[in-house]
Protein backbone atom coordinates (compact mmCIF):
# COMPACT_ATOMS: atom_id res chain seq x y z
CA UNK A 1 0.00 0.00 0.00
CA UNK A 2 1.45 3.37 -1.07
CA UNK A 3 1.77 6.07 1.55
CA UNK A 4 0.01 9.42 1.14
CA UNK A 5 2.31 12.03 -0.46
CA UNK A 6 3.39 14.71 1.97
CA UNK A 7 1.93 17.68 -0.04
CA UNK A 8 -1.46 15.95 -0.19
CA UNK A 9 -1.33 15.21 3.54
CA UNK A 10 -0.51 18.86 4.30
CA UNK A 11 -3.40 20.03 2.11
CA UNK A 12 -5.83 17.70 3.88
CA UNK A 13 -4.63 18.90 7.29
CA UNK A 14 -5.01 22.55 6.25
CA UNK A 15 -8.51 21.88 4.91
CA UNK A 16 -9.40 20.05 8.11
CA UNK A 17 -8.12 22.95 10.21
CA UNK A 18 -10.03 25.52 8.16
CA UNK A 19 -13.26 23.59 8.62
CA UNK A 20 -12.71 23.21 12.35
CA UNK A 21 -11.85 26.87 12.83
CA UNK A 22 -14.80 28.30 10.92
CA UNK A 23 -17.14 25.54 12.05
CA UNK A 24 -16.32 26.16 15.72
CA UNK A 25 -17.36 29.78 15.33
CA UNK A 26 -20.57 28.85 13.51
CA UNK A 27 -21.40 26.16 16.10
CA UNK A 28 -21.66 28.85 18.80
CA UNK A 29 -24.33 30.65 16.75
CA UNK A 30 -26.15 27.55 15.52
CA UNK A 31 -28.78 27.58 18.24
CA UNK A 32 -30.85 24.66 19.53
CA UNK A 33 -34.27 23.17 18.98
CA UNK A 34 -36.23 22.67 15.77
CA UNK A 35 -35.24 26.12 14.42
CA UNK A 36 -31.49 25.63 14.78
CA UNK A 37 -29.31 26.30 11.75
CA UNK A 38 -28.34 23.47 9.44
CA UNK A 39 -24.55 23.65 9.64
CA UNK A 40 -22.17 23.36 12.58
CA UNK A 41 -18.62 22.33 13.27
CA UNK A 42 -18.96 18.85 11.73
CA UNK A 43 -20.67 20.08 8.56
CA UNK A 44 -18.10 22.83 7.98
CA UNK A 45 -15.19 20.44 8.53
CA UNK A 46 -16.61 17.85 6.16
CA UNK A 47 -17.32 20.53 3.55
CA UNK A 48 -13.74 21.81 3.66
CA UNK A 49 -12.21 18.34 3.51
CA UNK A 50 -14.59 17.43 0.68
CA UNK A 51 -13.27 20.37 -1.35
CA UNK A 52 -9.69 19.20 -0.81
CA UNK A 53 -10.53 15.60 -1.74
CA UNK A 54 -12.28 16.81 -4.91
CA UNK A 55 -9.13 18.66 -5.97
CA UNK A 56 -6.90 15.70 -5.12
CA UNK A 57 -9.04 13.19 -7.04
CA UNK A 58 -9.95 15.36 -10.00
CA UNK A 59 -9.46 18.99 -10.92
CA UNK A 60 -11.30 22.30 -10.62
CA UNK A 61 -14.27 20.86 -12.53
CA UNK A 62 -14.90 18.28 -9.81
CA UNK A 63 -14.42 20.98 -7.18
CA UNK A 64 -17.07 23.20 -8.77
CA UNK A 65 -19.46 20.26 -9.02
CA UNK A 66 -18.90 19.54 -5.32
CA UNK A 67 -19.38 23.19 -4.45
CA UNK A 68 -22.61 23.34 -6.47
CA UNK A 69 -23.88 20.24 -4.64
CA UNK A 70 -23.18 21.80 -1.23
CA UNK A 71 -24.73 25.05 -2.39
CA UNK A 72 -27.92 23.28 -3.41
CA UNK A 73 -28.14 21.58 -0.01
CA UNK A 74 -27.73 24.92 1.75
CA UNK A 75 -30.39 26.46 -0.49
CA UNK A 76 -32.85 23.81 0.71
CA UNK A 77 -31.81 24.47 4.32
CA UNK A 78 -32.24 28.22 3.85
CA UNK A 79 -35.71 27.83 2.40
CA UNK A 80 -36.64 25.85 5.52
CA UNK A 81 -35.36 28.39 8.06
CA UNK A 82 -35.34 31.77 6.31
CA UNK A 83 -38.56 32.92 8.02
CA UNK A 84 -36.86 32.63 11.42
CA UNK A 85 -33.42 33.85 10.31
CA UNK A 86 -33.30 35.79 7.00
CA UNK A 87 -29.49 35.98 7.05
CA UNK A 88 -27.41 33.90 4.60
CA UNK A 89 -24.01 34.22 6.28
CA UNK A 90 -23.83 30.58 7.35
CA UNK A 91 -24.92 29.27 3.95
CA UNK A 92 -22.41 31.39 2.03
CA UNK A 93 -19.65 30.56 4.49
CA UNK A 94 -20.23 26.82 4.08
CA UNK A 95 -19.87 27.10 0.31
CA UNK A 96 -16.76 29.24 0.81
CA UNK A 97 -15.39 26.61 3.16
CA UNK A 98 -15.59 24.01 0.40
CA UNK A 99 -13.78 26.35 -2.01
CA UNK A 100 -11.06 27.01 0.58
CA UNK A 101 -10.63 23.26 1.03
CA UNK A 102 -9.99 23.01 -2.71
CA UNK A 103 -7.61 25.96 -2.57
CA UNK A 104 -5.64 24.20 0.17
CA UNK A 105 -4.32 21.74 -2.43
CA UNK A 106 -2.40 24.17 -4.71
CA UNK A 107 -2.01 27.05 -2.19
CA UNK A 108 -2.23 25.80 1.42
CA UNK A 109 -0.78 28.98 2.96
CA UNK A 110 -3.24 31.24 1.13
CA UNK A 111 -6.15 28.99 2.07
CA UNK A 112 -5.14 28.91 5.73
CA UNK A 113 -4.75 32.68 5.90
CA UNK A 114 -8.06 33.30 4.17
CA UNK A 115 -9.84 30.84 6.45
CA UNK A 116 -8.41 32.48 9.57
CA UNK A 117 -9.45 35.92 8.29
CA UNK A 118 -13.02 34.71 7.63
CA UNK A 119 -13.24 33.14 11.09
CA UNK A 120 -12.05 36.40 12.63
CA UNK A 121 -14.61 38.35 10.61
CA UNK A 122 -17.42 36.06 11.74
CA UNK A 123 -16.38 36.11 15.39
CA UNK A 124 -16.44 39.92 15.52
CA UNK A 125 -19.95 40.34 14.17
CA UNK A 126 -21.31 42.52 16.97
CA UNK A 127 -18.18 44.68 17.19
CA UNK A 128 -18.23 45.32 13.43
CA UNK A 129 -21.93 46.18 13.44
CA UNK A 130 -21.44 48.57 16.35
CA UNK A 131 -18.40 50.11 14.67
CA UNK A 132 -20.28 50.79 11.42
CA UNK A 133 -23.55 51.91 13.04
CA UNK A 134 -22.29 53.96 15.97
CA UNK A 135 -18.60 54.76 15.67
CA UNK A 136 -18.19 55.35 11.92
CA UNK A 137 -19.81 58.46 10.48
CA UNK A 138 -21.09 58.75 6.93
CA UNK A 139 -18.12 60.91 5.92
CA UNK A 140 -15.68 58.44 7.43
CA UNK A 141 -17.35 55.56 5.62
CA UNK A 142 -16.97 57.48 2.35
CA UNK A 143 -13.27 58.03 3.09
CA UNK A 144 -12.77 54.32 3.78
CA UNK A 145 -14.40 53.47 0.45
CA UNK A 146 -12.16 55.95 -1.39
CA UNK A 147 -9.06 54.48 0.28
CA UNK A 148 -10.20 50.96 -0.62
CA UNK A 149 -10.72 51.99 -4.25
CA UNK A 150 -7.21 53.45 -4.49
CA UNK A 151 -5.56 50.52 -2.70
CA UNK A 152 -7.51 47.68 -4.31
CA UNK A 153 -8.25 49.04 -7.80
CA UNK A 154 -5.83 51.81 -8.79
CA UNK A 155 -2.73 50.24 -7.21
CA UNK A 156 -2.95 46.82 -8.95
CA UNK A 157 -3.68 48.51 -12.31
CA UNK A 158 -0.74 50.94 -12.15
CA UNK A 159 2.17 49.79 -14.39
CA UNK A 160 5.16 48.61 -12.38
CA UNK A 161 7.90 49.95 -14.63
CA UNK A 162 10.08 53.02 -14.82
CA UNK A 163 9.26 55.60 -17.46
CA UNK A 164 9.32 59.32 -18.13
CA UNK A 165 12.33 61.66 -17.98
CA UNK A 166 15.50 59.83 -16.92
CA UNK A 167 13.32 56.72 -16.32
CA UNK A 168 12.69 58.14 -12.86
CA UNK A 169 8.93 57.64 -12.54
CA UNK A 170 7.26 54.37 -11.59
CA UNK A 171 3.43 54.67 -11.64
CA UNK A 172 3.04 51.69 -9.29
CA UNK A 173 5.48 53.16 -6.77
CA UNK A 174 3.82 56.58 -6.96
CA UNK A 175 0.38 55.04 -6.45
CA UNK A 176 1.77 53.07 -3.52
CA UNK A 177 3.02 56.37 -2.10
CA UNK A 178 -0.52 57.79 -2.32
CA UNK A 179 -1.80 54.71 -0.47
CA UNK A 180 0.88 55.06 2.23
CA UNK A 181 0.13 58.75 2.71
CA UNK A 182 -3.57 58.04 3.10
CA UNK A 183 -2.76 55.18 5.47
CA UNK A 184 -0.58 57.40 7.65
CA UNK A 185 -3.26 60.09 7.69
CA UNK A 186 -5.85 57.46 8.61
CA UNK A 187 -3.60 56.11 11.36
CA UNK A 188 -3.40 59.57 12.88
CA UNK A 189 -7.15 60.00 12.58
CA UNK A 190 -7.88 56.68 14.32
CA UNK A 191 -5.39 57.46 17.07
CA UNK A 192 -6.97 60.88 17.49
CA UNK A 193 -10.45 59.38 17.84
CA UNK A 194 -9.35 56.56 20.12
CA UNK A 195 -6.86 58.31 22.43
CA UNK A 196 -7.59 61.99 22.02
CA UNK A 197 -5.24 64.59 20.50
CA UNK A 198 -2.91 64.78 23.52
CA UNK A 199 -1.84 61.13 23.21
CA UNK A 200 -3.13 60.02 19.81
CA UNK A 201 -1.17 62.31 17.49
CA UNK A 202 2.26 61.79 19.14
CA UNK A 203 1.79 58.03 19.08
CA UNK A 204 0.56 58.08 15.48
CA UNK A 205 3.52 60.27 14.52
CA UNK A 206 6.06 57.90 16.00
CA UNK A 207 4.46 54.78 14.50
CA UNK A 208 3.85 56.49 11.16
CA UNK A 209 7.51 57.48 10.99
CA UNK A 210 8.43 53.84 10.47
CA UNK A 211 6.19 53.83 7.39
CA UNK A 212 7.32 57.20 6.06
CA UNK A 213 8.48 60.13 8.14
CA UNK A 214 7.92 62.53 5.24
CA UNK A 215 4.36 61.29 4.78
CA UNK A 216 3.77 61.58 8.53
CA UNK A 217 4.94 65.21 8.58
CA UNK A 218 2.58 65.83 5.68
CA UNK A 219 -0.33 64.16 7.51
CA UNK A 220 0.32 66.16 10.68
CA UNK A 221 0.37 69.36 8.62
CA UNK A 222 -3.04 68.53 7.18
CA UNK A 223 -4.30 67.93 10.72
CA UNK A 224 -3.23 71.45 11.75
CA UNK A 225 -5.12 72.93 8.79
CA UNK A 226 -8.31 71.11 9.82
CA UNK A 227 -7.90 71.71 13.58
CA UNK A 228 -5.57 74.56 14.44
CA UNK A 229 -5.99 73.78 18.16
CA UNK A 230 -3.98 70.57 17.70
CA UNK A 231 -0.88 72.41 16.46
CA UNK A 232 1.41 71.44 19.36
CA UNK A 233 0.47 67.76 19.39
CA UNK A 234 0.84 67.61 15.59
CA UNK A 235 4.34 69.10 15.85
CA UNK A 236 5.12 66.53 18.54
CA UNK A 237 4.03 63.76 16.19
CA UNK A 238 6.11 65.22 13.35
CA UNK A 239 9.20 65.39 15.58
CA UNK A 240 8.75 61.83 16.82
CA UNK A 241 8.45 60.60 13.24
CA UNK A 242 12.03 61.80 12.73
CA UNK A 243 13.05 59.69 15.72
CA UNK A 244 11.64 56.67 13.86
CA UNK A 245 13.85 57.61 10.90
CA UNK A 246 16.93 57.55 13.12
CA UNK A 247 15.93 54.21 14.64
CA UNK A 248 15.45 52.70 11.18
CA UNK A 249 18.84 54.03 10.13
CA UNK A 250 20.49 52.46 13.17
CA UNK A 251 18.84 49.12 12.40
CA UNK A 252 20.10 49.20 8.81
CA UNK A 253 23.62 49.98 9.99
CA UNK A 254 23.59 47.14 12.52
CA UNK A 255 22.34 44.67 9.91
CA UNK A 256 24.44 45.66 6.88
CA UNK A 257 27.70 47.12 8.20
CA UNK A 258 27.93 46.90 12.01
CA UNK A 259 31.53 48.17 11.91
CA UNK A 260 30.14 51.59 11.00
CA UNK A 261 28.04 51.76 14.16
CA UNK A 262 30.88 52.80 16.48
CA UNK A 263 31.46 55.86 14.25
CA UNK A 264 27.77 56.75 13.98
CA UNK A 265 26.66 55.85 17.50
CA UNK A 266 27.11 59.36 18.88
CA UNK A 267 25.59 61.14 15.85
CA UNK A 268 22.51 58.93 15.88
CA UNK A 269 22.11 58.98 19.67
CA UNK A 270 22.42 62.78 19.91
CA UNK A 271 20.15 63.25 16.92
CA UNK A 272 17.43 61.07 18.44
CA UNK A 273 17.82 62.58 21.91
CA UNK A 274 17.61 66.19 20.71
CA UNK A 275 14.57 65.43 18.54
CA UNK A 276 12.81 63.63 21.40
CA UNK A 277 13.54 66.61 23.67
CA UNK A 278 12.08 68.98 21.09
CA UNK A 279 8.98 66.81 20.72
CA UNK A 280 8.53 66.54 24.49
CA UNK A 281 8.74 70.32 24.80
CA UNK A 282 5.83 70.72 22.41
CA UNK A 283 4.03 67.87 24.14
CA UNK A 284 4.29 69.82 27.40
CA UNK A 285 2.91 72.89 25.64
CA UNK A 286 0.03 70.80 24.32
CA UNK A 287 -0.88 69.74 27.85
CA UNK A 288 -1.11 73.38 28.87
CA UNK A 289 -2.80 74.83 25.80
CA UNK A 290 -4.72 71.88 24.32
CA UNK A 291 -5.34 69.59 27.26
CA UNK A 292 -8.82 70.95 27.93
CA UNK A 293 -10.03 70.00 24.46
CA UNK A 294 -9.54 66.25 24.71
CA UNK A 295 -13.15 65.53 25.54
CA UNK A 296 -14.53 67.10 22.34
CA UNK A 297 -12.80 65.76 19.25
CA UNK A 298 -14.02 67.23 16.00
CA UNK A 299 -14.55 64.85 13.13
CA UNK A 300 -12.78 65.50 9.86
CA UNK A 301 -11.55 63.55 6.87
CA UNK A 302 -10.00 60.20 7.72
CA UNK A 303 -8.34 60.06 4.28
CA UNK A 304 -7.66 63.06 2.05
CA UNK A 305 -7.07 61.90 -1.51
CA UNK A 306 -6.54 65.38 -2.91
CA UNK A 307 -3.81 66.21 -0.43
CA UNK A 308 -2.18 62.81 -0.90
CA UNK A 309 -2.02 63.36 -4.66
CA UNK A 310 -0.64 66.86 -4.11
CA UNK A 311 2.11 65.50 -1.85
CA UNK A 312 2.93 62.81 -4.41
CA UNK A 313 3.25 65.46 -7.12
CA UNK A 314 5.64 67.40 -4.91
CA UNK A 315 7.74 64.31 -4.26
CA UNK A 316 7.61 63.46 -7.98
CA UNK A 317 9.22 66.82 -8.71
CA UNK A 318 11.91 66.07 -6.16
CA UNK A 319 12.49 62.65 -7.77
CA UNK A 320 12.88 64.23 -11.20
CA UNK A 321 15.39 66.74 -9.86
CA UNK A 322 17.26 63.93 -8.11
CA UNK A 323 17.32 61.81 -11.26
CA UNK A 324 18.58 64.73 -13.37
CA UNK A 325 21.36 65.51 -10.89
CA UNK A 326 22.25 61.83 -10.63
CA UNK A 327 22.52 61.56 -14.42
CA UNK A 328 24.75 64.64 -14.49
CA UNK A 329 26.98 63.71 -11.53
CA UNK A 330 27.15 59.96 -12.14
CA UNK A 331 27.09 57.17 -9.60
CA UNK A 332 30.81 57.25 -8.79
CA UNK A 333 30.60 60.47 -6.78
CA UNK A 334 29.43 59.02 -3.45
CA UNK A 335 28.84 62.26 -1.57
CA UNK A 336 26.88 64.10 -4.29
CA UNK A 337 24.89 60.93 -4.98
CA UNK A 338 23.98 60.64 -1.30
CA UNK A 339 22.88 64.28 -1.29
CA UNK A 340 20.71 63.79 -4.36
CA UNK A 341 19.08 60.54 -3.26
CA UNK A 342 18.57 61.96 0.22
CA UNK A 343 16.11 64.47 -1.23
CA UNK A 344 13.69 61.59 -1.78
CA UNK A 345 14.70 59.15 0.98
CA UNK A 346 17.00 59.51 3.95
CA UNK A 347 17.95 55.83 3.82
CA UNK A 348 18.76 55.49 0.10
CA UNK A 349 22.22 57.06 0.18
CA UNK A 350 22.98 55.41 3.51
CA UNK A 351 22.13 51.96 2.15
CA UNK A 352 24.42 52.53 -0.83
CA UNK A 353 27.32 53.54 1.41
CA UNK A 354 26.71 50.68 3.84
CA UNK A 355 26.63 48.19 0.97
CA UNK A 356 30.01 49.49 -0.22
CA UNK A 357 31.40 49.02 3.28
CA UNK A 358 30.04 45.48 3.45
CA UNK A 359 31.72 44.68 0.11
CA UNK A 360 35.00 46.26 1.36
CA UNK A 361 35.01 48.93 -1.34
CA UNK A 362 35.15 51.85 1.12
CA UNK A 363 36.11 52.13 4.77
CA UNK A 364 33.76 52.58 7.70
CA UNK A 365 34.97 56.15 8.15
CA UNK A 366 34.18 57.01 4.53
CA UNK A 367 30.60 55.79 4.99
CA UNK A 368 29.86 58.28 7.77
CA UNK A 369 29.62 61.31 5.52
CA UNK A 370 27.17 59.95 2.92
CA UNK A 371 24.85 58.88 5.76
CA UNK A 372 24.89 62.34 7.32
CA UNK A 373 24.61 64.11 3.97
CA UNK A 374 21.55 62.04 3.00
CA UNK A 375 19.96 62.76 6.39
CA UNK A 376 20.58 66.48 5.90
CA UNK A 377 19.19 66.80 2.38
CA UNK A 378 16.18 64.72 3.38
CA UNK A 379 15.48 67.30 6.09
CA UNK A 380 15.24 69.92 3.33
CA UNK A 381 12.54 67.87 1.59
CA UNK A 382 10.67 67.46 4.88
CA UNK A 383 10.77 71.23 5.42
CA UNK A 384 9.20 71.78 2.00
CA UNK A 385 6.53 69.17 2.76
CA UNK A 386 5.79 70.83 6.11
CA UNK A 387 5.21 74.16 4.40
CA UNK A 388 3.11 72.60 1.63
CA UNK A 389 0.84 70.70 4.01
CA UNK A 390 0.55 72.96 7.07
CA UNK A 391 1.59 76.43 5.96
CA UNK A 392 4.02 78.84 7.60
CA UNK A 393 2.80 78.39 11.15
CA UNK A 394 3.29 74.64 11.04
CA UNK A 395 6.56 74.76 9.11
CA UNK A 396 8.02 77.34 11.52
CA UNK A 397 7.59 74.79 14.34
CA UNK A 398 8.69 71.71 12.40
CA UNK A 399 11.84 73.14 10.81
CA UNK A 400 13.59 73.68 14.20
CA UNK A 401 13.05 70.00 14.98
CA UNK A 402 14.72 69.16 11.67
CA UNK A 403 17.59 71.48 12.57
CA UNK A 404 17.93 69.66 15.90
CA UNK A 405 17.95 66.36 14.04
CA UNK A 406 20.65 67.37 11.58
CA UNK A 407 22.68 69.65 13.85
CA UNK A 408 22.95 67.07 16.61
CA UNK A 409 24.02 64.42 14.08
CA UNK A 410 26.83 66.58 12.70
CA UNK A 411 27.88 67.61 16.22
CA UNK A 412 28.08 63.95 17.19
CA UNK A 413 30.21 63.27 14.12
CA UNK A 414 32.52 66.13 15.12
CA UNK A 415 32.84 64.66 18.62
CA UNK A 416 33.63 61.24 17.20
Amino acid sequence: MNSIPLPALISLCVAFGIGLLIGAERERRKGTGPNRRAAGIRTFTISSVLGAVAMLLGDTTLLWMTTAFIGSLMLVAYLRTHTDDPGVTTEITLVMCCVLGGLAVPEPAMAAGTGAAIALLLANKHQLHRWVDSWLSERELHDVLVFSAVALIALPLAPNQFMGPFDALNPHALTMLVVLIMAVHGLGYVALRALGPARGLPLAGFVGGFISSTATIHAMGLRTREHTASMHTAVTGAALSNVATVIQLAVWIALIAPQVMHRLAWPLALSAASTVAYGLAFYALSQVNEGHGDGQIQQGNAFNLKSAVGFTCLLTGILLVSAALHAWLGSDALWPTAAVTGLADAHAGALTALSLVASHKITAEQAVWPVLIGLSTNAVSKALVAFQSGGWHYAARVVPSLLCLVGAAWFGAWLT
